[in-house]
């Protein structure tokens, strides 16, 4: 009984998108660990974890927006401009509870600018967060003057610091996942994102609040991004108003990579942290086999071009 439950489990997995992601993930593991004899040791695998943590953390809320058949391109930006603000209210002598507490509120307001034009000024949300971009990363360095902020105390413990042999961003990343998973698997308004995405239209008329769930994912980025730039802030020891320069493209490539369709409506949480992971990996990878850094841009815009073409493909064959 329970061989049999097992296969079918294995079966099951063996069908669904996050297994590709998998078996590149593994096979990308295992070439590393032939090629370097630092791979595989555990100083090296919880640097990769502590590298890619943000990006996971982010790509949770990016997978809500895509799915909803948006984008949100200004998280970049976001990432930096939050962790300026956390910055300042550390320097400020805020209580850190209180500070995680603003960077969370903070994050999802701005999120809610973003998701309050996308879905009631009916602005398309490229054109949205592409200006939103510009206009985050300005109000930044109008904050700082372009100068880092330093920064001392306990919450530099959320990003250099260790429960046992695991980072604390780690931790936090595990954590975000979970909830994530949980949210859009096992909450109504988890599942109306997706149905949402699968046809806007459909779901206006089974009575789903579509604006209102929409702005939410856009509110949800945003609080993301608050955590994400408190934990860059904490690990540099200063916030860096140019951190999260570039980001988005990170964080959009984890979420196609791990089978999140841009056309909407289909992915899971799962499948874009394999996503951050395959993201991270490879970059560990070039430092580790002395690759030039700026081949990791090469390589990411083609694992990008590859996604999207193998969603296109996807979408093709069911639709015939």
């Amino acid at each position: 009984m329970e061989t049999n439950l097992i296969t079918k489990t294995i079966k099951s997995f063996v069908k669904q998108k996050e297994f590709t992601v998998f078996v590149a993930l593994f096979a990308l593991c295992t070439f590393l660990a032939i090629k370097s004899d630092i791979f595989l040791t555990m100083e090296n695998i919880m640097n990769v974890l502590r590298q890619f943590s943000t990006i996971s953390i982010l790509a949770v809320g990016e997978a809500f927006i895509i799915i909803t058949g948006g984008i949100d391109l200004s998280v970049g930006s976001g990432l930096g401009f939050m962790g300026v603000v956390s910055a300042m209210l550390i320097v400020s002598g805020v209580h850190p509870l209180l500070v995680i507490l603003l960077v969370i509120i903070i994050g999802g307001l701005m999120g809610c600018i973003n998701g309050t034009l996308v879905t009631r000024a009916r602005i398309n949300p490229f054109i949205v967060t592409l200006g939103m971009l510009s206009v985050i990363r300005g109000v930044t360095l109008l904050l700082t003057g372009g100068m880092p902020i330093k920064v001392k105390g306990p919450l530099l413990w959320l990003g250099k610091g260790y429960v046992g042999p695991v980072p604390v961003p780690a931790i936090i990343m595990i954590l975000v996942s979970i909830i994530g998973y949980v949210f859009s698997k096992r909450t109504i308004t988890g599942r109306n994102i997706y149905a949402i995405g699968n046809s806007e239209k459909s779901a206006k008329y089974s009575g789903i609040r579509v604006k209102r769930i929409t702005t939410l994912a856009y509110v949800i980025m945003g609080s993301l991004c608050g955590i994400a730039g408190l934990i860059t802030t904490a690990t540099l020891g200063n916030a860096e108003p140019g951190a999260g320069s570039g980001r988005e493209l990170d964080v959009i490539a984890a979420v196609v990579i791990g089978g999140v369709s841009l056309s909407g409506g289909e992915g899971s949480i799962i499948g874009v942290i394999l996503g951050a992971a395959l993201m991270g990996i490879l970059k560990n990878g070039f430092v580790l086999l002395s690759i030039p850094g700026y081949w990791q841009t090469v390589a990411i815009g083609l694992v990008i071009i590859s996604a999207v073409a193998l969603d296109s493909l996807r979408n093709s064959r069911n639709e015939s």
